[in-house]
């Protein structure tokens, strides 16, 4: 399995944990665009759906903010080699004008399991937005209590929490991380489809 992580608007610096899930995670892709600064919806979901399908393998897409997005704008010979998605603290395109391309948000259910992760006081997306997104998509809601935008300005490096959720869309594949063992201990996190878990 091939974990393909998709970065937001301006990337994901050092020390972000998508950065470091990519240096850890056995078989993580990490897809570099073109222009990070200015995005335009059609070269960004163009190359995430190439990175996808490139894997010889099933994947499991790991995407932050506006790469939550983008993924929901994938076309369905990509969508239908993704087995799950952990999408964190979407992006609100129609509030940020340079992100506006990618409006609107598509609203319709995700052909794959998701957890959509957001959090009460994200300065990016009103937790309400984050509830419709998950809705809309059919996902696994976790709202975390003041997370910010849940990376590495509002604290969360390693985020033992996202590795958790990541080892639920996995399965019984090792996600084989250095360090501590985080991922392991919390694989029951949901206890039914499109459930909720609220995390203080």
């Amino acid at each position: 399995m091939r974990f393909i992580i998709v970065p937001g608007w301006r990337d994901s610096g050092p020390g972000h944990w998508q950065s470091l899930w990519t240096e850890r995670l056995s078989g993580a892709v990490r897809v570099q665009q073109d222009d990070w600064i200015t995005p335009s919806r059609k070269a960004w979901v163009s190359t995430i759906a190439r990175t996808i399908l490139q894997q010889g393998e099933p994947v499991v897409v790991v995407a932050h903010s506006l790469g939550c997005i983008a993924t929901t704008h994938l076309p369905p010979e990509a969508a239908a080699r993704i087995q799950g998605a952990l999408l964190v603290a979407p992006a609100d395109p129609e509030r940020r004008a340079v992100l506006s391309d990618f409006a609107p948000v598509p609203y319709q259910k995700l052909p794959y399991r998701n957890v959509l992760v957001a959090s009460s006081n994200d300065p990016f997306c009103p937790v309400r937005l984050a509830g419709a997104y998950a809705r809309a998509w059919g996902s696994e809601f976790v709202r975390m209590q003041d997370a910010g935008h849940i990376n590495i300005e509002s604290g969360h490096g390693e985020w033992p929490l996202g590795l958790a959720l990541l080892q639920s869309l996995a399965g019984d594949v090792p996600l084989r991380a250095a360090g501590p063992d985080a991922a392991s201990s919390s694989t029951s996190v949901f206890s039914s489809p499109f459930g909720s878990l609220e995390i203080a």
